[in-house]
């Protein structure tokens, strides 16, 4: 809970709505163009920046190759993959920021032209798909960015048809869900931030010349937002996990960055608790091989995250600079945004002493690791959570380790969302979401409860010793009676993982661990190799327990999850009682 003295005016605008209806949220509003995100001094700062910065020139040119190919492109098209719109309204969201840039920066008209163009087309469709609102969203963030950047240059006709377009597609969709108190106004998930984030931005772009449905819409989204931004609370992460927490994240950014900018003020929002600690949490989900702690739906590459450069300037945290100029020096595209808010301060972890290892309770993920900025540092992150989460998978004490350059142990990460009934009530018929697929125990080859949850009771860090421990009674609940699953990175060099294990009748146990090593399997020990690195497994407990290994591919049209498969601890009989330990040593 907040306490009173840091609760945010907009969640005081949740709880009280006759008092929000008496304040006038556009009291404050910059009645020029451009005013969303960036402005023009802004633009200078980014001018000056590229000659005097490898980073920001390196950025610019990206971009420069990145319109050329958009320039040779059909414009996007009313198309929907599944139920979805998505794809069509990130293109031209992503169009429209990268063309819009360079006209701003460069003054070339074919850029402004071009973006112009994808406007026409999204204008032209019937609708921006509603029944999937982020898709409607986006689309509205896009006309909104296209609207107040180009807006020096645009006729009097081209704003009339994108203001239009945005006001009918965009505010006349949302309004409903605002008034009626329903869907994603009410989430405490990704859904929220992305769904205000650009309806708001586009209020905050068209406010002047439609004052009623902005207001009502920047009422809305201050009375929705807080309750998504609570689940940062109390230290940052993010239920969803990585993927999504850059999702959620994102929009939060472009929604409070857009505020400040076109209103000279975000309000409180920025204070509410956990939020400045957000990109705390992407720096520690990150491991050494470059790929994340992916639980729930989520893939295990890091990329790149503009708003970590936002939010560095936002809390003084050149931390987050420092891990989002690595991202992008990585990455062969590049996001304007990264350009629009690249900081030049920046400090590692290492020099800035964050503690090697950490613990996030409002979400029960913890992190372990031997070092910072060594590729080759051992890297352990497990979770226990809330299977109820969105996105969330059954994987209640799962786990991904890195070590020598090598992710051991995977997590697959999500399957196709248009495979039927995927967020429905085939969810967990899939194999990837299933327990069978986590790095977790599986009991009588069953699927951990859907509603459990499972909190970490146990953390310490020394210099000789990491520890995690995770109560997973609740989720084999009533066929275990205790389970607790502990985690250990013993002197910085091996790794761990014991599981204790009491049931009323007699169960079937199955320790697992996915991989993309080859293995070889030698009763007690198992040696996993990949990329001429070598890790040994050993069971250090019970002495009757051998390792297997079974398959990882379900049948079509699932994933078929090529080039991996499932190490596992078989035990001759079921068991009432288990002490089960498994060592892991690169």
């Amino acid at each position: 809970m907040l306490s009173s003295s840091r609760m945010p005016l907009v969640l005081l605008l949740f709880l009280l709505p006759l008092r929000a209806e008496s304040l006038d949220p556009l009291e404050t509003l910059h009645k020029d163009h451009p005013r969303l995100i960036a402005r023009d001094a802004d633009i200078a700062r980014i001018r000056s920046l590229i000659p005097r910065d490898p980073l920001a020139r390196s950025l610019y040119d990206r971009l420069l190759e990145e319109a050329a190919t958009i320039e040779t492109a059909e414009p996007v098209e009313y198309k929907l993959i599944g139920p979805r719109l998505l794809q069509q309204s990130r293109r031209c969201l992503d169009r429209v920021y990268t063309l819009a840039l360079l006209w701003r920066l460069d003054g070339a008209r074919r850029y402004r032209d071009r973006a112009v163009r994808e406007l026409r087309a999204a204008a032209g469709f019937p609708d921006w798909n509603p029944s999937h609102f982020l898709d409607t969203a986006e689309m509205t963030h896009a006309f909104a960015i296209g609207y107040d950047w180009l807006y020096p240059s645009l006729s009097a006709d081209e704003r009339a048809w994108i203001r239009e377009a945005l006001v009918k597609k965009g505010f006349d969709a949302a309004l409903p869900f605002y008034q009626q108190r329903r869907s994603w106004v009410l989430a405490r998930h990704n859904w929220n931030q992305v769904c205000n984030g650009g309806i708001g931005i586009g209020a905050l772009a068209v406010a002047d010349e439609e004052p009623e449905k902005s207001r009502e819409v920047l009422r809305g989204a201050f009375r929705s937002l807080p309750l998504a931004m609570a689940s940062y609370a109390p230290d940052g992460g993010w239920a969803e996990g990585p993927g999504y927490w850059h999702y959620a994240t994102r929009y939060n950014v472009y929604f409070l960055a857009a505020l400040e900018t076109a209103l000279g003020t975000a309000f409180t929002l920025p204070e509410m608790l956990g939020f400045d600690r957000a990109g705390h949490f992407r720096v520690y989900f990150a491991g050494p091989t470059n790929r994340t702690f992916n639980y729930a739906d989520a893939g295990d590459s890091v990329g790149t995250a503009p708003e970590m450069f936002w939010l560095a300037r936002k809390f003084n945290e050149p931390v987050y600079s420092w891990h989002e100029r690595r991202q992008v020096e990585r990455s062969r595209r590049a996001d304007p945004l990264d350009l629009v808010w690249l900081e030049t301060a920046e400090r590692s972890p290492r020099e800035a002493r964050w503690p090697l290892d950490e613990v996030y309770r409002g979400v029960n993920v913890a992190f372990l690791r031997s070092a910072w900025e060594d590729p080759n540092a051992i890297f352990v992150g497990v979770k226990g959570g809330d299977n109820r989460a969105n996105h969330s998978q059954l994987d209640l004490g799962t786990f991904v380790l890195d070590a020598n350059g090598v992710r051991w142990a995977t997590d697959l990460g999500p399957d196709g969302y248009n495979l039927p009934q995927y967020f429905g009530k085939l969810r967990w018929t899939y194999y990837r979401l299933r327990t069978e697929s986590h790095n977790t125990v599986l009991i009588d080859q069953e699927n951990q409860d859907p509603k459990a949850e499972a909190r970490i009771t146990d953390f310490q860090s020394s210099p000789d010793l990491a520890r995690v421990t995770i109560d997973l009674t609740q989720a084999y609940a009533p066929k275990l009676t205790s389970h607790r699953r502990t985690v250990e990175l013993v002197k910085r060099r091996e790794v761990v993982i014991r599981d204790q294990i009491e049931a009323a009748q007699p169960v079937e146990a199955l320790w697992g661990m996915v991989t993309e090593a080859e293995v070889a399997l030698e009763g007690r020990r198992a040696r996993l190799t990949k990329d001429g690195r070598t890790v040994s497994a050993e069971i250090r407990s019970p002495a009757e327990a051998r390792f297997d290994i079974v398959s990882t591919r379900p049948p079509a049209p699932q994933h078929q999850n090529d080039g991996t498969r499932k190490l596992v601890v078989r035990l001759p009989d079921k068991v009432t009682r288990l002490d089960l330990a498994v060592a892991l040593v690169p």
